[in-house]
C-alpha cells in the first residue's frame, strides 16, 4: 500500500517512515509538514493510506484538511495521528472522514494494526475508546444534547471556532476553508449563539479550555 505521512515534527515524520517501510506490504511514498503540502500530494499521488496529524501549526489543522481531503478524494483513507485521547476529539475527526485515530505514543503494533485496518476499508479505534465513541454516536443520532453545547456544533462550525479564536479574519477563514465571506460571518454568528458567548475573549477563552487552538 502506498502512504503519505504528514506531521509538521521532521523526527516525527522520520521515525514512522522507518518503521512503515520495514514492512512487506507498505510504502511511504511521501510526507508532509502541513495540512496544505498534505491536500497536494494527496492530489498528485492518490495513497491508499493518509497518516495525518491533527495538530501542525502554523500551517493547516489535520481537522480542516481531513474534511478536504475525504471530500475531494475519498479513496484516500486518513489515519489521524494525535496526542489527544478524549472521545470529544475522535467523534469529530470521525465525523470529518477519517478512517481511524490512533495515538502518537501507541506501540509499534498498534501503529501497523491501524494502517492495515482502515487500508482493508474499516476503521480502526483504540479498543479501550469503542465505548465513549459509540455513546457520543449515539447521542448525536438521538438529538440528544447534554450540558456542553460544543456536541451541536456542525463541522464547518467545528473548522470555524479555532480559526476564529486564533484572530483569523473572515476573508482569511474564507479563503482557507474555500467558503464564503458571508458564510463565514453565519457561521461565526451560530457559533457564538450556541455557545453562549458575547465576544471575542470568551471565545478564545473557551477555545483554550477545549484545547481547540490545537486544532
Amino acid at each position: 500500500m502506498k502512504i503519505i505521512i504528514a506531521d509538521d515534527h521532521a523526527v516525527v515524520r522520520s521515525g514512522f517512515m522507518h518503521i512503515l517501510n520495514f514492512q512487506d506490504d507498505m510504502e511511504v511514498v511521501a510526507t508532509a509538514a502541513d495540512g496544505l503540502e498534505a491536500y497536494a500530494l494527496v492530489a498528485k499521488l492518490r495513497p491508499d493510506v493518509l497518516l495525518l496529524d491533527l495538530s501542525m501549526p502554523p500551517g493547516e489543522s489535520g481537522l480542516i484538511a481531513t474534511g478536504k481531503i475525504n471530500e475531494d478524494f475519498p479513496e484516500t483513507k486518513i489515519l489521524i495521528l494525535t496526542m489527544h485521547d478524549d472521545e470529544e476529539y475522535l467523534f469529530h475527526v470521525l465525523k470529518n472522514g477519517a478512517s481511524g485515530y490512533v495515538l502518537k505514543n501507541a506501540p509499534d503494533g498498534e501503529l501497523l494494526l491501524a494502517v492495515r485496518t482502515v487500508y482493508a476499508g474499516d476503521t480502526y479505534i483504540h479498543p479501550a475508546m469503542a465505548t465513549s465513541l459509540v455513546r457520543e454516536f449515539v447521542k448525536h443520532d438521538a438529538g440528544i444534547t447534554e450540558d456542553d453545547p460544543f456536541k451541536i456544533l456542525t463541522k464547518r462550525e467545528i473548522e470555524v471556532l479555532p480559526l476564529a479564536a486564533k484572530g483569523y479574519g473572515n476573508k482569511e477563514i474564507a479563503e482557507k476553508l474555500y467558503i464564503s465571506v458571508k458564510t463565514v460571518e453565519a457561521h461565526k454568528a451560530r457559533i457564538m449563539e450556541k455557545l453562549q458567548l458575547k465576544n471575542r475573549p470568551e471565545l478564545v477563552e473557551y477555545a483554550l479550555r477545549k484545547k481547540l487552538l490545537n486544532f
